[in-house]
Formats: C-alpha cells, structure tokens, sequence
C-alpha cells in the first residue's frame, strides 16, 4: 500500500501490530521526508500519520533519531562472502544497513558462479543480490593485503564461450558482464583483455532482450512497491538523506 494513501488511525479494532514513533520517514519516489509514525499490521504498513492509536497488545517502538526508509540499492558490492576474499555478507550488512538490493559487481566468473548462486544468492532472500558474471574463469579470486593477483593476467582464463553459457543458465539473474583492465585486474595484460569480449563467434543470439536486461532498474521498482519491508536506520534527524 503506497505510504502517501494511508490514513491515520489503528489498523483494525484490535489495533496495529507495531508502532514506530517519531522516525524520520524518507521516501523520495512518494515525495515523503518528514518525522511522523507508522502502523504495521500482520508485517504490512497499516497507517502514517502523527501519534498513531495503538490497541492493548500492539508493540511501541521509539525510533526518534532514526530513518525509515523503504530497503536501499547498493549499487557497486562485492558479497561472494566465504567464496573469495574480497566478499562481505550481504544479510549481515542488511541488518544494519537499510540495503534491500545488492548489485554484486562480477564477484564471480563462470567457474565458480554456481556456488555463488546456490550458497549466497538465493539462502539470502528476501534480501536481492543482482550480480554482473565476471568474463575471467575464476572472478576476482585473490584481492588482499597479502595475496594480489588480478583476474585478467592470465589470458586463458577468459572464455567467452564459459561466460555465456553461464548467462545463458542464470538469465534470470544476470545483469551483465563485468571486465576489469588495468595494472591490479590484468598486469601487463593491457586492454587485451577487452579482445575476448568482442568477440563474436559465441554472440550467435542477444544475451540480454531488450526490457529485460535493465534488471538494476527492475530492483528499483520492486523496492519502491514492497512497502512492507521498511527497514530502520539510526542516524541523526539532521543528516541529509
């Protein structure tokens, strides 16, 4: 239900489930950025309005000096979390983070996006992750303070044809491909590794249709539309949203 046509008032003659008092309220897609209260009801938004009516067993929380917000996109990350080093965990991150959508910027390659898939993605729902599918075999596997080898060095590691096999199998998921050139992702490689992704040969049809392929602007809509995960943010009520 949108934020801007709710009423004020309990959601029902037992009163809401949960009363959120005194947040700053930001929605920039509904014009909403005031300090005000929420309603829930059986987890959905049940009213916003100023000091809502609660029923004899609805739960109060305080939560002047916080934001609620519907869930954040993260627009660059990295959350391949156990798989290789530079991952963070994505639910973890969530909690504190207000963050509903992780864009996963190639993280993974071909050779090790199934585990990707299976072992993070998905058990992390209802949390998003969207990820770009590295072309290099194996992803980013060794970004540390100790072990720095870029994923690009070694030329034979990047196969087109792996890459889009694995699009092809995930297309539901895949936003693109990412390609990382430069003296940490490819040594002395050069734009080199940019010749495998001009390559022809395994384009025989479009990897991504078109309407379908913008899945970065899919995840905005469903976070402006799934009203009923809002998630709290301490922060100071005069911090610029």
């Amino acid at each position: 239900m949108p934020l801007d046509t709710m009423a004020a008032g309990p959601a029902g003659p037992a009163g809401p489930d949960l009363i959120l008092r005194g947040a700053r309220v930001i929605d920039p897609s509904l014009g909403i950025d005031r300090v005000t209260d929420l309603s829930f009801r059986s987890g959905m938004v049940a009213a916003i309005g100023e000091r809502l009516a609660g029923g004899a067993h609805t739960e109060v929380r305080d939560l002047r000096g916080m934001i609620v917000t519907p869930g954040l996109i993260d627009l660059h990350t990295h959350v391949y979390w156990g798989g290789t080093s530079i991952g963070v965990d994505a639910v973890a991150l969530a909690r504190s983070s207000a963050t509903a959508t992780f864009i996963d910027a190639g993280t993974a390659g071909p050779g090790n996006f199934p585990g990707f898939r299976k072992h993070v993605i998905e058990p992390a729902l209802p949390v998003r992750i969207l990820p770009f599918l590295n072309l290099s075999f194996a992803g980013i596997f060794a970004f540390s303070d100790t072990v720095m080898v870029g994923e690009c060095e070694d030329l034979r590691l990047l196969d087109l044809n792996e890459c889009v096999r694995v699009i092809r199998a995930n297309a539901d998921l895949m936003l693109g491909v990412k390609i990382r050139v430069g003296r940490g992702a490819g040594g002395r490689s050069g734009i080199a590794p940019m010749g495998p992704a001009r390559g022809p040969r395994a384009l025989e049809r479009p990897l991504f249709r078109r309407g379908r392929s913008d899945r970065t602007r899919a995840a905005a809509t469903a976070a402006r539309a799934d009203h009923t995960r809002l998630a709290a943010r301490r922060t100071r009520t005069s911090t610029t949203a």
